[in-house]
């Protein structure tokens, strides 16, 4: 009885450990053009799926994304940082939540330009969004979802 007793009170714990972690705040910090408003869309959308979203405007974007390892021709409008990763573009929640617990040795992913219908921008998705995972220290980006 006496172990049944211990299990159950194991069961519990565990259930509410990984409760709490369920519930942590992701947080991030996003550089965007000061002008841009589907970047403030994005970082809504973000908020709306509990990350915790600290949003900086600057007219230096395109270094920013350069000196983490987004080629020019892959860069989005804005770039974030979270938990040692760079997340360029309107990347959907599902994929950075992907890429989060993954957790590959990768710099990060980009979703190129600024497409119809991606989180934060206004329009219909007519093609899907392919996201390109950024190797550490250079090297040819590899697709790293498709949606």
């Amino acid at each position: 009885m006496r172990r049944i007793l211990l299990l159950a009170l194991a069961s519990i714990l565990m259930t509410g450990a990984a409760a709490v972690r369920a519930e942590e705040t992701r947080k991030a910090i996003l550089y965007k053009n000061p002008q841009c408003g589907c970047c403030e869309g994005y970082a809504g959308y973000l908020r709306g799926n509990g990350f915790e979203v600290a949003v900086k405007p600057t007219h230096d974007h395109a270094t920013i994304s350069k000196n983490a390892g987004v080629p020019e021709r892959l860069q989005g409008c804005h770039s974030m940082f979270i938990d040692g990763y760079v997340i360029d573009g309107h990347v959907p929640v599902d994929i950075v939540l992907r890429l989060l617990a993954e957790r590959p040795q990768i710099a990060g992913i980009t979703l190129p330009g600024m497409p119809a219908g991606s989180p934060g921008m206004v329009g219909t998705k007519t093609v899907p969004f392919v996201v390109y995972a950024l190797p550490k220290g250079g090297g040819a980006p590899t697709v790293y979802a498709k949606e």
